[in-house]
């Protein structure tokens, strides 16, 4: 969002960037003041998410989090465009809405303001579509399920190859992880339907993913909602149209602080030597898979870069570490709390990216060519890992029970075998569709502002 953000803002427009009260605070403490103070016609603006106060630096809680935006956040952000409509303060009225997919009560404030409105669907094709065939699963009597062992015995391998827009490759564990669910009514997976087909009262809904890459899930969407805009790569997109260096550095959404140390680690590797591992700003797991994933990175006998956030460890335990793994790899591992992913991935040095599947990851680790390695937590990460591993053929998964014989068996392969240099050929080929994809995106980017944005009467 913020990637579109200082796009736009170069394409001419005045941003108001919202958030939650919760993650500017958060913003604040990791990247400082002046990473929310904006610029001349670019301001910050916040609003509650209607959850209890807190000041934690970890992840909130999706249900409540999600229960929350749509009882809570609708209400104070119609009050929001109100109050910048009546400023005076050198804000000109509002003229459009971008706002996140998951915010589509967005749709109903801008029509009050009889403003366009554009949804950004953040995460894959695959994934959209993946959500919005919930809805034939429940009435076929699929989901919800009917017992919680059919989480373990096997009707979860159930093949799913007629579900529009999808691979005929699909199981049912390969869809948005909230149909698993016993409860007709739980709250994520209704949540995210709801979400997914308000999508179509949008004036367009713009992606970060190219045409190359998903366009039978994009076709699929396209008869849904005719106004659909892929412009991604966005981090290619935004290279071509923001300053290398300037004003717009010092603005940020980034939650977590940066180790700048990580390059210059990288920059002391061969080439091809390094694996990258990171699962993302949400994924949490147990105290013990994460000494599983560490003795499996330890036996690969590979350097690595490993990203342990702080909260990685999920809130019932504490995140233990062994002594004897760090000073077994004190010489060719490097851990971290966070890093500059983007400029990781493009790094010579990194060769397979060991990966929970998120959006942006996938994308950023498509356009650096890098091979991935796939431990999906949630959500549509088990979609889009299904898709790297069978239809972009640039990954393989590790499995839900994380052995270290199975992290280390995988990264073996990944690096030094047949099949790693398979997916090494596929991400390449990948990578030189994403820089084809740039001049396509660039002529969205205007369509969207020139058909959408700015097609409001108060322009």
């Amino acid at each position: 969002m913020m990637k579109l953000a200082k796009v736009l803002y170069c394409k001419g427009f005045h941003i108001t960037f919202v958030s939650t009260e919760y993650n500017h605070r958060r913003l604040i403490r990791s990247r400082g003041a002046s990473a929310a103070e904006g610029l001349p016609g670019f301001r910050f603006a916040t609003i509650p998410d209607g959850l209890l106060s807190s000041d934690a630096d970890a992840t909130q809680d999706p249900a409540a989090l999600s229960y929350a935006t749509m009882t809570a956040c609708p209400a104070h952000f119609k009050n929001l465009l109100a109050d910048l409509g009546r400023s005076s303060a050198g804000v000109p009225p509002v003229t459009c809405v971008v706002a996140d997919n998951l915010m589509s009560f967005s749709v109903d404030a801008a029509r009050e303001l009889d403003v366009p409105c554009a949804l950004f669907w953040t995460a894959s094709a695959c994934g959209y579509m993946g959500y919005r065939n919930f809805r034939p699963l429940i009435d076929q009597g699929i989901i919800p399920l009917k017992d919680e062992e059919q989480l373990t015995n096997g009707f979860m391998d159930m093949p799913v190859d007629w579900a529009p827009g999808m691979s005929k490759h699909m199981r049912l564990k390969d869809f948005p992880t909230f149909l698993r669910t016993t409860d007709r009514d739980d709250t994520l997976m209704t949540f995210q339907l709801h979400q997914v087909e308000r999508a179509e009262e949008a004036d367009a809904v713009i992606i970060n993913t190219m045409d190359e890459l998903e366009r039978p899930a994009l076709d699929a969407m396209r008869a849904i909602i005719p106004a659909i805009y892929t412009i991604g790569p966005l981090n290619s997109l935004a290279e071509q149209i923001l300053p290398s260096r300037g004003p717009l550095d010092a603005v940020s959404s980034g939650l977590w602080r940066e180790d700048r140390a990580c390059l210059e680690w990288l920059d002391g590797k061969k080439p091809g030597s390094v694996v990258y591992v990171s699962f993302g700003s949400v994924t949490v797991m147990s105290n013990h898979e994460l000494v599983e994933f560490a003795w499996g990175l330890a036996d690969s006998g590979h350097d690595f870069l490993w990203i342990v956030r702080p909260d990685i460890v999920s809130r019932s335990e504490a995140a233990m570490l062994p002594p004897e793994f760090l000073e077994a790899t004190k010489d060719r591992g490097l851990l971290a709390g966070w890093c500059d992913q983007e400029a990781v991935l493009r790094h010579d040095a990194v060769c397979v990216f060991l990966t929970h599947s998120g959006w942006n990851s996938t994308v950023e680790g498509l356009c650096g060519g890098v091979p991935m390695l796939c431990w999906p937590f949630f959500a549509e990460q088990q979609t889009n890992c299904r898709y790297k591993c069978v239809e972009w053929g640039v990954a393989m998964e590790i499995g839900d029970n994380v052995r270290r014989e199975a992290v280390e068996g995988r990264i073996r392969e990944a690096v030094d075998g047949e099949k790693g240099r398979e997916m090494k050929n596929r991400a390449l080929e990948w990578r030189k569709a994403a820089v084809r994809s740039t001049a396509r995106s660039l002529a969205n980017l205007d369509a969207l502002i020139n058909h959408v944005l700015l097609s409001g009467k108060n322009n």
